[in-house]
């Protein structure tokens, strides 16, 4: 199973998102959630913005996925 992942849309143009995670730049087609703008959170799954995020529900995920990857290193 693929998760969602939560990212930052920086620029939009034609239907296509620019989002970033960190350091990660990628494209994402917005047809399922075509009212979204630039400073919007999306989640992304296999090039698609999926839905909307508040800033506070993103960022809450992101960090329950750095916690999980953290403990993944201790194992």
């Amino acid at each position: 199973m693929c998760p969602a992942i939560p990212a930052r849309v920086i620029a939009v143009e034609d239907g296509i998102a620019v989002v970033g995670l960190g350091e990660v730049i990628r494209r994402a087609s917005l047809m399922l959630v075509p009212e979204t703008k630039v400073g919007d959170y999306v989640l992304l799954h296999a090039g698609f913005a999926v839905q909307r995020l508040d800033e506070k529900e993103a960022q809450e995920t992101l960090r329950l996925f750095a916690e999980m990857a953290a403990a993944e290193e201790v194992l």
